[in-house]
Protein backbone atom coordinates (compact mmCIF):
# COMPACT_ATOMS: atom_id res chain seq x y z
CA UNK A 1 0.00 0.00 0.00
CA UNK A 2 1.48 3.76 -1.12
CA UNK A 3 2.34 5.85 1.86
CA UNK A 4 0.28 8.64 2.52
CA UNK A 5 1.58 12.01 1.92
CA UNK A 6 0.89 14.11 5.14
CA UNK A 7 2.45 17.70 3.88
CA UNK A 8 3.12 18.72 0.27
CA UNK A 9 5.66 22.27 0.20
CA UNK A 10 4.97 24.47 -2.91
CA UNK A 11 7.51 26.80 -4.28
CA UNK A 12 6.93 29.12 -7.19
CA UNK A 13 10.00 30.14 -8.84
CA UNK A 14 11.31 32.28 -11.16
CA UNK A 15 15.12 33.50 -12.05
CA UNK A 16 15.98 32.87 -8.81
CA UNK A 17 18.40 29.84 -9.39
CA UNK A 18 20.58 30.42 -5.74
CA UNK A 19 17.42 32.02 -3.54
CA UNK A 20 15.11 28.75 -4.37
CA UNK A 21 17.75 26.63 -3.16
CA UNK A 22 18.12 28.23 -0.08
CA UNK A 23 14.10 28.25 0.22
CA UNK A 24 14.37 24.21 -0.98
CA UNK A 25 17.24 23.38 1.92
CA UNK A 26 15.30 25.13 4.46
CA UNK A 27 12.08 22.78 3.70
CA UNK A 28 14.30 19.39 3.00
CA UNK A 29 15.75 20.34 6.95
CA UNK A 30 12.30 20.57 8.78
CA UNK A 31 12.06 18.29 11.88
CA UNK A 32 9.18 16.93 10.48
CA UNK A 33 10.06 16.03 7.11
CA UNK A 34 8.33 17.51 4.34
CA UNK A 35 6.92 14.17 1.95
CA UNK A 36 6.66 16.25 -1.01
CA UNK A 37 8.79 19.38 -2.36
CA UNK A 38 7.06 20.90 -5.47
CA UNK A 39 8.78 23.39 -7.17
CA UNK A 40 7.11 25.54 -10.11
CA UNK A 41 9.46 27.31 -12.20
CA UNK A 42 7.79 29.62 -14.01
CA UNK A 43 9.69 29.81 -17.22
CA UNK A 44 13.28 30.89 -15.52
CA UNK A 45 15.78 31.60 -18.19
CA UNK A 46 18.21 31.58 -15.62
CA UNK A 47 19.10 27.82 -15.52
CA UNK A 48 17.15 26.96 -12.62
CA UNK A 49 15.73 23.90 -13.41
CA UNK A 50 19.33 22.56 -14.55
CA UNK A 51 20.53 23.77 -11.50
CA UNK A 52 17.67 21.83 -9.05
CA UNK A 53 18.31 18.98 -11.00
CA UNK A 54 21.54 18.96 -10.41
CA UNK A 55 21.38 19.39 -6.57
CA UNK A 56 18.38 17.04 -5.40
CA UNK A 57 17.59 14.81 -8.13
CA UNK A 58 14.63 13.17 -7.14
CA UNK A 59 14.50 14.63 -3.68
CA UNK A 60 11.57 17.23 -5.07
CA UNK A 61 9.65 17.45 -8.08
CA UNK A 62 10.39 20.25 -10.68
CA UNK A 63 7.20 21.51 -12.64
CA UNK A 64 8.13 23.71 -15.51
CA UNK A 65 5.58 26.37 -17.15
CA UNK A 66 5.41 29.21 -19.97
CA UNK A 67 5.86 32.51 -17.54
CA UNK A 68 2.47 33.54 -16.05
CA UNK A 69 2.87 34.74 -12.67
CA UNK A 70 3.36 33.53 -8.87
CA UNK A 71 -0.13 32.97 -8.89
CA UNK A 72 -0.43 30.75 -12.20
CA UNK A 73 2.41 28.75 -10.57
CA UNK A 74 1.24 28.43 -6.45
CA UNK A 75 -2.22 27.34 -8.40
CA UNK A 76 -0.04 24.77 -10.58
CA UNK A 77 1.61 23.61 -7.72
CA UNK A 78 -1.15 23.27 -5.44
CA UNK A 79 -2.94 21.43 -8.14
CA UNK A 80 -0.41 18.94 -8.50
CA UNK A 81 -0.01 18.70 -4.80
CA UNK A 82 -0.64 15.18 -3.19
CA UNK A 83 -0.56 15.81 0.97
CA UNK A 84 -3.25 16.42 2.84
CA UNK A 85 -2.04 19.40 4.02
CA UNK A 86 -0.53 22.18 1.68
CA UNK A 87 2.37 24.71 2.46
CA UNK A 88 3.46 27.29 0.97
CA UNK A 89 6.85 29.07 0.53
CA UNK A 90 7.81 31.47 -1.69
CA UNK A 91 11.69 31.52 -3.18
CA UNK A 92 13.26 34.22 -1.48
CA UNK A 93 11.69 32.92 1.78
CA UNK A 94 13.05 30.06 4.58
CA UNK A 95 11.24 28.18 7.41
CA UNK A 96 12.54 27.74 9.98
CA UNK A 97 13.24 24.01 10.85
CA UNK A 98 9.95 23.87 13.62
CA UNK A 99 7.44 25.26 11.18
CA UNK A 100 5.93 22.04 10.15
CA UNK A 101 5.90 20.01 13.49
CA UNK A 102 4.21 23.16 14.88
CA UNK A 103 1.70 23.95 12.23
CA UNK A 104 0.82 20.29 12.07
CA UNK A 105 0.09 20.42 16.12
CA UNK A 106 -2.26 22.93 15.94
CA UNK A 107 -4.17 21.30 13.38
CA UNK A 108 -3.97 18.38 15.46
CA UNK A 109 -5.15 20.06 18.51
CA UNK A 110 -8.18 21.42 16.65
CA UNK A 111 -9.27 19.40 13.78
CA UNK A 112 -12.02 22.19 12.63
CA UNK A 113 -9.28 24.81 11.55
CA UNK A 114 -8.92 25.23 7.70
CA UNK A 115 -5.67 26.93 7.43
CA UNK A 116 -2.54 27.81 10.20
CA UNK A 117 -0.40 30.80 10.35
CA UNK A 118 2.11 31.85 12.46
CA UNK A 119 4.49 34.98 12.92
CA UNK A 120 6.92 35.90 10.41
CA UNK A 121 10.45 37.68 10.93
CA UNK A 122 10.91 40.22 7.69
CA UNK A 123 14.42 40.63 6.72
CA UNK A 124 16.49 42.30 4.37
CA UNK A 125 18.02 41.44 1.09
CA UNK A 126 21.34 40.89 3.00
CA UNK A 127 19.11 38.83 5.65
CA UNK A 128 19.49 40.98 8.78
CA UNK A 129 16.32 41.57 10.86
CA UNK A 130 14.01 43.99 9.73
CA UNK A 131 10.55 43.79 12.36
CA UNK A 132 7.99 41.16 13.35
CA UNK A 133 4.92 40.47 11.54
CA UNK A 134 2.64 39.14 14.67
CA UNK A 135 -0.54 37.37 13.61
CA UNK A 136 -2.40 37.99 16.85
CA UNK A 137 -2.19 42.04 16.55
CA UNK A 138 -4.48 41.13 13.51
CA UNK A 139 -6.16 37.74 14.37
CA UNK A 140 -7.05 38.06 18.08
CA UNK A 141 -7.98 34.32 18.88
CA UNK A 142 -8.06 31.16 16.65
CA UNK A 143 -11.79 30.76 14.62
CA UNK A 144 -13.68 32.58 12.67
CA UNK A 145 -11.92 35.68 11.45
CA UNK A 146 -13.15 37.33 8.47
CA UNK A 147 -14.47 40.00 10.30
CA UNK A 148 -11.19 41.01 11.74
CA UNK A 149 -9.40 40.40 8.55
CA UNK A 150 -11.31 43.04 6.22
CA UNK A 151 -9.85 45.83 8.84
CA UNK A 152 -6.22 44.27 8.06
CA UNK A 153 -6.35 41.32 5.55
CA UNK A 154 -2.35 40.73 5.10
CA UNK A 155 -1.09 37.32 4.46
CA UNK A 156 2.53 36.27 3.92
CA UNK A 157 1.88 33.33 1.84
CA UNK A 158 4.63 31.17 3.22
CA UNK A 159 3.29 31.66 6.82
CA UNK A 160 0.07 29.07 5.46
CA UNK A 161 -0.46 26.02 5.53
CA UNK A 162 -3.81 24.62 4.60
CA UNK A 163 -6.22 21.78 4.50
CA UNK A 164 -5.92 20.40 0.96
CA UNK A 165 -10.27 20.62 1.17
CA UNK A 166 -9.23 24.41 1.87
CA UNK A 167 -7.86 24.84 -1.99
CA UNK A 168 -10.51 22.35 -3.44
CA UNK A 169 -13.23 24.61 -2.11
CA UNK A 170 -11.77 28.41 -2.75
CA UNK A 171 -9.99 27.30 -5.68
CA UNK A 172 -6.41 29.11 -6.00
CA UNK A 173 -4.82 32.90 -6.30
CA UNK A 174 -6.59 35.00 -8.50
CA UNK A 175 -4.34 35.33 -11.84
CA UNK A 176 -6.09 38.57 -12.45
CA UNK A 177 -4.72 40.11 -9.79
CA UNK A 178 -1.39 41.56 -9.89
CA UNK A 179 -0.84 42.37 -6.88
CA UNK A 180 -3.18 41.76 -3.21
CA UNK A 181 -4.01 38.25 -4.41
CA UNK A 182 -2.35 37.58 -1.38
CA UNK A 183 -5.23 39.32 0.89
CA UNK A 184 -7.76 38.11 -1.91
CA UNK A 185 -6.25 34.67 -0.87
CA UNK A 186 -6.76 34.99 2.75
CA UNK A 187 -10.22 36.64 2.59
CA UNK A 188 -11.86 34.14 0.74
CA UNK A 189 -10.48 31.42 2.95
CA UNK A 190 -11.45 33.25 6.00
CA UNK A 191 -14.84 33.52 4.85
CA UNK A 192 -15.22 29.45 4.09
CA UNK A 193 -12.79 28.55 6.76
CA UNK A 194 -11.79 29.01 10.73
CA UNK A 195 -7.90 29.83 10.55
CA UNK A 196 -5.15 29.22 13.39
CA UNK A 197 -2.10 30.63 15.06
CA UNK A 198 0.89 29.68 15.77
CA UNK A 199 2.33 31.92 17.97
CA UNK A 200 5.95 32.48 17.26
CA UNK A 201 8.48 33.42 14.01
CA UNK A 202 8.29 30.24 12.07
CA UNK A 203 9.40 32.51 8.58
CA UNK A 204 11.92 34.24 7.62
CA UNK A 205 10.82 36.63 4.75
CA UNK A 206 12.66 38.88 2.40
CA UNK A 207 11.16 41.93 2.61
CA UNK A 208 10.51 44.27 -0.93
CA UNK A 209 12.89 41.63 -2.75
CA UNK A 210 10.92 42.02 -5.87
CA UNK A 211 9.46 45.81 -5.35
CA UNK A 212 5.95 44.37 -5.89
CA UNK A 213 5.12 46.07 -2.26
CA UNK A 214 5.32 49.63 -3.89
CA UNK A 215 3.64 49.29 -7.48
CA UNK A 216 1.37 52.23 -8.15
CA UNK A 217 -1.53 49.33 -9.03
CA UNK A 218 -0.83 47.81 -5.44
CA UNK A 219 -3.14 50.19 -3.87
CA UNK A 220 -6.05 49.86 -6.34
CA UNK A 221 -5.52 45.83 -6.45
CA UNK A 222 -6.11 46.30 -2.46
CA UNK A 223 -8.88 48.00 -2.84
CA UNK A 224 -10.79 45.95 -5.50
CA UNK A 225 -10.08 43.12 -3.35
CA UNK A 226 -11.40 44.60 -0.07
CA UNK A 227 -14.53 46.10 -2.01
CA UNK A 228 -15.06 42.49 -3.63
CA UNK A 229 -15.09 41.02 -0.02
CA UNK A 230 -17.51 43.31 1.58
CA UNK A 231 -19.77 43.14 -1.61
CA UNK A 232 -19.91 39.28 -1.05
CA UNK A 233 -20.59 39.89 2.71
CA UNK A 234 -23.23 42.33 2.28
CA UNK A 235 -24.99 40.25 -0.02
CA UNK A 236 -24.74 36.82 2.30
CA UNK A 237 -26.46 39.27 5.14
CA UNK A 238 -24.36 37.64 7.80
CA UNK A 239 -21.76 40.40 8.40
CA UNK A 240 -22.65 43.50 10.70
CA UNK A 241 -23.03 46.67 8.41
CA UNK A 242 -21.35 48.75 10.27
CA UNK A 243 -18.09 46.40 10.55
CA UNK A 244 -18.20 46.38 6.82
CA UNK A 245 -18.07 50.18 6.93
CA UNK A 246 -15.77 50.48 9.14
CA UNK A 247 -13.39 48.11 7.01
CA UNK A 248 -13.91 50.19 3.82
CA UNK A 249 -13.23 53.25 5.73
CA UNK A 250 -9.40 51.54 6.84
CA UNK A 251 -9.20 50.23 3.58
CA UNK A 252 -9.12 53.65 1.50
CA UNK A 253 -7.56 55.81 4.02
CA UNK A 254 -4.41 52.89 4.26
CA UNK A 255 -4.35 53.39 0.55
CA UNK A 256 -5.29 56.91 -0.05
CA UNK A 257 -2.39 57.45 2.25
CA UNK A 258 0.02 55.32 -0.30
CA UNK A 259 -1.41 56.96 -3.23
CA UNK A 260 -0.27 60.11 -2.06
CA UNK A 261 3.41 58.73 -1.72
CA UNK A 262 2.99 57.93 -5.28
CA UNK A 263 1.65 61.50 -6.31
CA UNK A 264 -1.79 60.29 -7.51
CA UNK A 265 -3.68 63.39 -5.90
CA UNK A 266 -6.80 62.76 -7.85
CA UNK A 267 -6.97 59.09 -6.92
CA UNK A 268 -5.95 59.75 -3.62
CA UNK A 269 -8.41 62.26 -2.90
CA UNK A 270 -10.81 60.08 -4.44
CA UNK A 271 -10.42 57.66 -1.73
CA UNK A 272 -10.52 60.17 0.75
CA UNK A 273 -13.79 61.18 -0.11
CA UNK A 274 -15.25 57.51 -0.01
CA UNK A 275 -13.63 56.99 3.47
CA UNK A 276 -14.95 59.54 4.92
CA UNK A 277 -18.49 58.41 3.93
CA UNK A 278 -17.88 55.26 5.29
CA UNK A 279 -16.63 56.38 8.41
CA UNK A 280 -18.83 56.38 11.73
CA UNK A 281 -20.29 59.44 11.50
CA UNK A 282 -19.90 60.38 7.46
CA UNK A 283 -22.29 61.35 5.31
CA UNK A 284 -24.48 58.22 3.54
CA UNK A 285 -23.78 56.49 0.12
Amino acid sequence: MAREILVSAIIPTYNRRELVQRAIDSVLAQDVAVDEVIVVDDGSTDGTAEALRARYGERITCLRQANAGVSAARNAGMAAARGRFIALLDSDDLWTPDKTRRQLALFEANPALGMVLCDVDRVDANGDYYDTFHRREVIAQDGWVFGPLLRNPSLVPASAMLRREVFEAVGGFDTSLRTAEDIDFHLRVARRWPIGVVEASLVKAMRGHDGLSAASSTYDDYVRVVERAVAEARAQGDVDESLLREALAITYTRNARGMVLRGRWADAWRLARQAWREAPGGTER
